[in-house]
């Protein structure tokens, strides 16, 4: 049994590229995308659908709803139980996903998993809701935790905020006495490399094709059982969808948006992808397939 992540930036063609993989080397998926984990985003997380799934079984599609509490421990559970399946299975595990924020978490280690009472977390969801002043609170409280991160770093803002509520001390105490642990040790990580130009056309594209659809339709049944509060509400897709339920957006202007914020998406994810995993292989997608191959073969 391998392990393989394909990393790569939105509409670069990670999930197309890791299907025809499993199909060939008779492997399991475990998607790391912060959206497609919920219920009910079909279209707008451009999670692949039943029939171009073609039978892989996928983890971490479709697992939670919009409200459900979420933190970056989903995902790691969600891989124990993947590559628990997939020896028991005697399958390969292809990693993929564009919030690939969550591997490299993996990689570097963990800390013992805190879990928030129900008060608890009802308190970090009001707390969440204006990420200045909880920033501002950390920076007073543990003010070596928030040198290190950024003002606009929702995850390590909310993981400070679940110790402090369930553990009664700032993180920078609380990790000094728990070592983090790594989770995953030995994985080959391999990145698609695309024109940038080609990467626009395709975001454009999907956009268009997100819209055709039913994108809108999508979001107005989501915020009618869900309401604008839940956190995944404000991403990309969401938030200019309701913008122009809110009539501030042409559908023009919808589809301009999004592609814009999508586009910037990218470039942060190509930056996030180059800065933080050094040891990798990329190349394009028709040279990637190949290299991939022969590793697994």
């Amino acid at each position: 049994m391998k392990e393989i992540a394909i990393l790569g930036q939105t509409a670069s063609g990670k999930s197309a590229l890791a299907i025809d993989l499993a199909q060939k080397f008779d492997a399991n998926i475990l998607s790391l995308d912060s959206l497609a984990i919920y219920k009910g985003t079909d279209i707008v997380s451009a999670k692949p659908t039943i029939k171009e799934r073609k039978g892989i079984k996928h983890f971490g599609i479709d697992i939670l709803e919009i409200d459900d509490y979420f933190s970056a421990a989903t995902f790691f559970d969600l891989y124990k139980e993947a590559k628990e399946q997939s020896i028991k299975e005697d399958k390969h595990l292809i990693i993929v996903g564009g919030t690939s924020f969550y591997l490299k978490s993996m990689m570097e280690g963990l800390s013992p998993k805190v879990n928030l009472s129900k008060e608890n977390r009802e308190k970090l969801q009001e707390i969440l809701l204006d990420l200045k002043s909880a920033y501002e609170k950390i920076t007073k409280i543990d003010p070596t935790y928030a040198s290190k991160i950024s003002s606009k770093d929702n995850y390590r803002i909310q993981k400070w905020f679940e110790i402090y509520l369930e553990k009664q001390t700032d993180a920078s105490t609380y990790f000094q006495k728990h070592n983090p642990r790594p989770l995953i040790k030995d994985i080959k990580i391999f990145d698609i490399a695309i024109e940038r130009i080609v990467l626009s056309k395709r975001i454009e594209t999907r956009t268009t094709d997100m819209i055709k659809e039913g994108l809108i339709d999508e979001i107005f049944q989501l915020e009618k059982r869900y309401t604008r509060k839940p956190n995944p509400m404000k991403a990309i897709g969401i938030k200019e969808t309701l913008d122009f339920l809110d009539g501030k957006l042409s559908i023009k202007k919808l589809h301009e948006q999004i592609s814009i914020h999508t586009m910037q998406l990218a470039k942060r994810q190509e930056t996030f992808n180059s800065s933080q995993f050094t040891d990798k292989t990329k190349e394009l997608s028709s040279s990637l397939i190949n290299t991939i191959s022969k590793y697994l073969n």
